[in-house]
């Protein structure tokens, strides 16, 4: 399969592995290993893809890898086994025609195998044998990411939930958080906060609500605290 590197066309995102760990709350050497392990050498071979540019710490990825890495790690917790994700991943991208499947709004899971949408509407079982698969399905790995109704992929990420105020959009500020309909970035507010400014002083500097200031304070609160 062939396909145009997206770390090259604008609005993909720009995030190095750690901003991916940051993000998604997991250990910087998990995700520096599934990266190499999966996308770089099983995946990317497979579909003649590139998946991520530079070296050690200044490696780094695109918004659709964001959401593949988010997705894999909400299967894994879910119990589904890495031979069977592995496996969905690659009869998905051979389906839908897309290195990144997993950012698509047609994957879901049963909680045992992985499961997508044919393009006749069906649910198939994504594995080599295509059954038709006739089960109640979760999407619970969705309730931080919004879909574009045109092409079903990810455009959104929401690292606090979607009932709370940032947001991750490739298109603004080079992908990394903002405050949901602004450009203001999360980290811009919490730097001012750290540094003794008050959430209400914010607030009317910004022209933001209080609760916008608090949940980009919380993301990195959040974060350092774990």
């Amino acid at each position: 399969m062939k396909t145009e590197a997206f770390n090259q066309q604008l609005g993909a995102g720009l995030y190095t592995l750690a901003d991916i760990a940051f993000l998604l709350n997991l250990p910087k050497g998990k995700v520096r290993r599934w990266m190499k392990d999966f996308w770089d050498t099983k995946f990317g071979e497979a579909y003649q893809n590139k998946y991520s540019w530079g070296e050690g710490r200044d490696k780094a990825t695109n918004f659709y890898m964001l959401i593949e890495f988010y997705v894999f790690y909400q299967l894994r917790e879910l119990k589904v086994s890495t031979h069977r994700i592995i496996v969905a991943h690659q009869d998905m991208a051979e389906q839908m025609k897309t290195p990144y499947p997993f950012a698509s709004s047609k994957l879901f899971t049963d909680g045992k195998n992985v499961l997508f949408t044919h393009h006749d509407g069906t649910i198939i079982e994504a594995d080599k044998s295509r059954q038709a698969a006739f089960k109640e399905i979760i999407e619970d790995f969705c309730k931080k990411i919004s879909f574009s109704d045109t092409t079903q992929m990810a455009e959104n990420f929401y690292p606090l939930g979607t009932d709370k105020h940032i947001v991750v959009n490739p298109h603004h500020q080079f992908g990394q958080p903002v405050v949901s309909k602004t450009n203001i970035l999360a980290e811009t507010l919490y730097n001012l906060f750290k540094a003794g400014e008050d959430i209400e002083f914010l607030s009317r500097l910004y022209q933001l609500e209080e609760s916008e200031v608090a949940d980009a304070i919380s993301l990195f609160n959040n974060k350092t605290a774990a």
